[in-house]
């Protein structure tokens, strides 16, 4: 019989330090922080405010600089990729606000295919089944000529979400998809998100503070702390007690029996 073989991972990091550099100096925010990610799989990065969520998923993106340790994409280092290959493999959701309001969805979500179009920017027919498929998914396709600044917050996040669907990358990064939303369209998002992966194979990893959705939604979590990172299924670090000491205790405590955080009054 042949040895079982592990499967390579879509996405792994090893011993990787984030943080940022000021003057000569390395100013590390977490440290050695190790996951491997496969495909079809959402996964959150959680934890509290300035705990690093948004300079992780700006590392993975290659938008910013690790400060030490490895990321490997299909098992070969992050920086072996060129910027084209990486623009194939990964694409990236920041908070950042679209530079031009004026666009059409339609042209908008078009930006994603930039990666494959000739240097005057013509769409060929597969990018326009890309783009059309693309804005299906996200249920936008009745929209498609309405302009940016007609839409909603979270009708903006599905066509920034539709454009990296056109990118057609295998890994999707989203920093913080559902601020500003209400409950109900936080929800809509994330729930989206995970239909992304089932019915598309896709890796996508977004940074939330929505821990109890994550909990409920997510394959698997990236809890990071001060001192430290974790990574697990929901369950697994449940059972870890991983969220127990996430958020001081007089103001907030972790229910194991219901996977939900509880106000202490």
């Amino acid at each position: 019989m042949s040895e079982f073989k592990e499967q390579i991972p879509v996405l792994e990091t090893i011993q990787l330090n984030i943080g940022y550099t000021k003057g000569s100096e390395d100013i590390a925010i977490v440290k050695n922080i190790g996951f491997k990610l496969r495909e079809n799989e959402l996964i959150g990065i959680v934890g509290a405010n300035g705990v690093g969520k948004s300079t992780l998923l700006r590392t993975l993106g290659n938008v910013q600089n690790a400060l030490s340790g490895t990321i490997k994409i299909h098992g070969q280092d992050l920086d072996k990729y060129t910027s084209f290959e990486l623009a194939t493999l990964i694409s990236v959701v920041l908070t950042e606000r679209i530079a031009s309001k004026n666009m059409s969805i339609e042209e908008l979500v078009a930006l994603g295919r930039q990666p494959y179009t000739n240097w005057i920017g013509t769409l060929a027919t597969t990018d326009r089944l890309k783009i059309e498929e693309a804005l299906s998914m996200v249920a936008l396709e009745n929209m498609r000529l309405k302009k940016c600044y007609e839409l909603s917050d979270g009708q903006l996040q599905r066509v920034m979400i539709s454009r990296a669907l056109a990118q057609d990358t295998e890994i999707i990064l989203l920093d913080e998809p559902t601020t500003h939303l209400d409950l109900y369209h936080k929800v809509q998002i994330l729930k989206l998100l995970k239909s992304i992966t089932q019915a598309t194979n896709k890796t996508v990893v977004f940074t939330t503070h929505e821990i109890d959705m994550a909990i409920q939604l997510c394959d698997k979590i990236i809890l990071l702390d001060t001192d430290k990172s974790l990574f697990g299924s929901p369950c697994e670090l449940i059972e870890q007690c991983a969220f127990d000491n996430l958020f001081p205790a007089d103001a907030v405590t972790f229910d194991q029996e219901t996977g939900t955080f509880r106000i202490n009054k």
